[in-house]
C-alpha cells in the first residue's frame, strides 16, 4: 500500500474527503517527525512507539573495493510495534 492508496483508505473508514484525509495524515508525520527531531519518544497505545536510537562511529568495509571506511555516529529513527498491532498481523 503506498501513500495514495493509504489516504483513499483513511478517508473511507472516517467518511473524510481525501483531501482531509492527505492533511490528516501530513500532520500526523510532521507531529512524529518534529517530536523525534527533539528526541521525545512517541507512544501509541496498541499501535507502537516512535523514538531515536544513537548509532555508533563504526569501521566499515567499501564492497567493490575492500577499503575500510569510517562511518560517523548517526541519530536513527526506530519503530517497535504494540501488542495489538502484533496480534492483528498474526
Amino acid at each position: 500500500m503506498n501513500k495514495t492508496e493509504l489516504v483513499a483508505k483513511m478517508a473511507e473508514s472516517a467518511e473524510l474527503t481525501k483531501a482531509e484525509a492527505a492533511r490528516a495524515l501530513k500532520s500526523f508525520e510532521e507531529a512524529v517527525a518534529e517530536a523525534m527531531k527533539s528526541g521525545e519518544k512517541i507512544s501509541i497505545v496498541g499501535f507502537g512507539s516512535f523514538e531515536t536510537t544513537q548509532r555508533a562511529a563504526r569501521t566499515g568495509r567499501n564492497p567493490q573495493t575492500g577499503k575500510e571506511i569510517q562511518i560517523p555516529a548517526a541519530t536513527v529513527p526506530k519503530f517497535k510495534a504494540g501488542k495489538t498491532l502484533k496480534d492483528s498481523v498474526n
